[in-house]
């Protein structure tokens, strides 16, 4: 299992490793050519490229935080240290972004027109619109065959940074023609998509930070998950939310009520099992084993608490010894409901022996108990068991 999440993250790193090498130079030699080609809209978008970059390191440094385990400090792990990063970085994009959306505005109602732009700009900002449209499709089919969301979410970035050089593209021919404001306004609306992107990032962040719950269509496909595993007869108190890219859950699982603990507690682990191999993004599930919807049940706060097996047990032997004179040689199972209990009786071979002396069957000796227990408000009802002959 852990060989294959290496081969997964070293396969999503590789993707968005040739992504950041591309932002690098297109980024680079956007700003070079619009400061000497005189385009602001080329000088934004330039801008916009090198803020993916930052973006692609982000992408790689959460794969590898995901990878680390806990420890002592964080129990959790180490993915809100990339959420807090992510609100940073969006506030720095926005910051960016109002800074060349001002400049740029200043130079779209300056009474002297610009320098009109050159035909390099008009190449650079071609050769984006192809990298980015490249560079979109190569991701996209990565992280689909990953079945990442957040390499498909990266690939969707690029396809809006190819997006932007069409905007700067037409910017720069229309400027060339003689609408010099047009290399102004395109500057204008990048500027814009900087600050848009930031703000679509703290936004996110932030929604992790408060425990927002996972999407409804995630957690229809996740409860259908655990509810396919044989023996969970349903799941409630579902609660879902995410750090970074990994994803928390809480639920109670519903089993047979004449299940062991154990057998009980060996479903839940199946079902963990079953949704970490469906869903590589879940990090940490936390299950409840019920033997009743306690979701649904309407438990009155104030009524008596249920007694214990020691309680109980201790009433068992008394009537057994000394209403019955018998030996109190049984194995006791006791079925918690919200209100009341259900008792089952195996008895022992010793008990039965002592039956038999007196002339009792297992009938009546049933008949008697559930007589004297019935005036308790936690009894329901008893089932005998009696050894095979």
């Amino acid at each position: 299992m852990q060989e294959q999440l290496d081969q997964r993250r070293k396969a999503a790193e590789k993707v968005t490793l040739i992504g950041a090498v591309l932002d690098a130079v297109l980024g680079a030699l956007k700003i070079v050519i619009g400061i000497l080609a005189n385009s602001s809209a080329l000088i934004a978008d330039g801008i916009h490229s090198l803020s993916d970059l930052v973006t692609d390191f982000m992408v790689v440094i959460v794969l590898r935080l995901s990878h680390r385990g806990p420890d002592d400090n964080h129990p959790w792990g180490h993915a809100r240290f990339e959420t807090v990063g992510t609100v940073i970085l969006g506030a720095l994009l926005v910051a960016v972004g109002v800074t060349l959306a001002y400049d740029s505005l200043q130079a779209l109602f300056n009474e002297q027109p610009a320098a009109a732009p050159t035909w390099p700009a008009l190449v650079v900002a071609a050769l984006s619109i192809a990298g980015k449209e490249w560079i979109f499709r190569y991701t996209l089919n990565v992280g689909k065959e990953l079945d990442s969301d957040l390499i498909i979410a990266n690939a969707w970035h690029s396809r809006s940074d190819a997006l932007s050089s069409i905007v700067v593209f037409a910017a720069v021919a229309g400027a060339m023609a003689g609408w010099w404001w047009l290399d102004a306004l395109a500057a204008v609306l990048v500027a814009l998509l900087v600050g848009k992107i930031g703000w679509d990032l703290i936004a996110r962040s932030i929604t992790e930070l408060v425990d927002t719950a996972l999407p409804d269509t995630k957690v229809a496909k996740l409860q259908e998950q655990a509810l396919s595993v044989d023996g969970v007869l349903s799941v409630h108190s579902f609660k879902s939310r995410r750090m970074g890219n990994q994803g928390l859950l809480e639920m109670h699982i519903q089993v047979e009520p004449h299940l062991s603990a154990a057998e009980g507690h060996y479903i839940g682990d199946v079902v963990v099992s079953r949704l970490k191999q469906r869903f590589d993004d879940l990090s940490h599930i936390i299950f409840h084993i019920d033997t009743y919807d306690d979701e649904e049940a309407e438990v009155d706060p104030s009524s008596p608490e249920l007694p214990s097996r020691r309680y109980i047990s201790q009433q068992l032997d008394v009537l057994l010894a000394n209403t019955l004179s018998l030996e109190p040689d049984y194995e006791l199972t006791l079925y918690y409901h919200p209100t009341s209990i259900d008792v089952e009786i195996k008895l022992g071979t010793t008990l039965v022996a002592s039956l038999r002396q007196q002339s009792l069957t297992p009938a009546e000796l049933e008949q008697h108990i559930t007589e004297q227990l019935s005036s308790q408000g936690w009894f329901r009802s008893l089932t005998l068991w009696k050894p095979a002959a």
